[in-house]
């Protein structure tokens, strides 16, 4: 396999991408509902410390994958179950993503259509960047990062008439249970998410850049998030925001200036769009790479086409209905991917620690 290597400014811009994803359409911490704003500074904070986990994680072992570092800490065997865990968790969180696109284009888009279609539109996209490489969607993701926080810039401009900040109050009405539970609902989807660049990080072999990416993508995509939660509740009132599927869809839908700027969801729709076309291509390339690391394959590449469409399929029959995504977004997905997110890369830092105590650990 041909060596592949990014900057620094092109893995920040994937990254924030992928964290941003499909949250800026969907929101953050609905359980919080006026409050979500509190919960999502609170769950920024927190992911710094899970994210600094991750770094600690990957600056041992440089130039090496998630599974490659399972494989030198614990065993070929226990190493290679672990790697089948994430490999499932990463295809599954790719699915889950692309039906969130499917169900978007075809409650709000295109209602007449399939939903297949879109999904698998999009999935044949993510299955060509991931396939040319990392180079090639690392590029991508500068440009559209570029573009997004362009649009985002002028739509909150465009929606300071509409704003009532009066919606913010009363805040804490409901005391602090809701909220915390919004901001944990909120570190598991999009923040540690993260983990699944840790699928990706052979092509960033320098230690100081892991730490610099990692947490400068979470403030930065933190900023945006928190930014839009707040336009969502001033447009919205916190009375309706947590029982809307696409809040940020419907609040600027409302903009109207002198009857001229107008309609403009579409913009919002290209947000979007591109946000989850970084997340699935992101998820791809890893579950990618963990199959071949598991049969010992010397090209990603070679899966890549295989894993998208049994992505694309998973993503089809995973839910039966909008209200299914809803409920399982809301209600179980944070403690389904727990496991992934902070058990596993936890028990691997104490490993970790263990082994260079013990001067046992081997990085190559």
């Amino acid at each position: 396999m041909r060596k592949e290597t990014i900057s620094f400014v092109e893995a920040f811009s994937m990254l924030t991408m992928f964290i941003m994803g499909s949250t800026l359409i969907l929101g953050a911490a609905p359980e919080a509902k006026r409050d979500t704003w509190i919960a999502i500074i609170i769950a920024t904070l927190a992911s710094i410390i899970i994210v600094s986990a991750y770094s600690k994680i990957a600056t041992t072992f440089p130039g090496k994958t998630i599974f490659d570092i399972f494989e030198l800490l614990f065993g070929k065997i226990l190493g290679n179950i672990l790697t089948i865990l994430y490999i499932w968790y990463f295809l599954h969180l790719g699915s889950l993503v692309m039906r969130n696109f499917g169900e978007f284009m075809n409650t709000l888009a295109m209602p007449e259509t399939p939903i297949f279609v879109p999904m698998m539109c999009i999935g044949i996209l993510c299955i060509w960047v991931v396939k040319s490489g990392i180079e090639v969607l690392a590029r991508t993701s500068k440009v559209l990062f570029i573009t997004c926080i362009v649009v985002i810039i002028i739509i909150q401009f465009c929606t300071i008439p509409i704003l009532d900040v009066s919606n913010i109050k009363p805040m804490v009405e409901n005391g602090w249970a809701p909220i915390m539970d919004g901001a944990f609902s909120t570190i598991s989807f999009p923040y540690a998410e993260s983990i699944a660049f840790m699928g990706a990080l052979y092509c960033i072999e320098k230690k100081n850049l892991v730490y610099k990416i990692y947490i400068s993508s979470v403030v930065m995509a933190g900023i945006f998030i928190i930014v839009i939660a707040l336009r969502n509740l001033f447009v919205l009132g916190g009375s309706v925001l947590g029982s809307l599927y696409f809040p940020a869809y419907l609040a600027v839908s409302k903009i109207n200036i002198g009857d001229f700027i107008q309609r403009v969801e579409g913009s919002v729709s290209i947000v979007f769009a591109a946000g989850i076309f970084v997340k699935i291509s992101l998820c791809l390339l890893a579950a990618s790479n963990g199959i071949a690391k598991l049969f010992n394959l010397k090209d990603y590449r070679s899966v890549v086409i295989q894993t998208g469409l049994i992505m694309s399929y998973l993503a089809y029959f995973i839910y039966d209905s909008i209200m299914e995504m809803s409920y399982w977004a809301t209600k179980i997905y944070k403690y389904y991917a727990f496991p992934f997110q902070i058990i596993i890369p936890v028990i691997m830092l104490i490993v970790i620690e263990i082994k260079v105590k013990r001067n046992k650990l081997k990085t190559n």
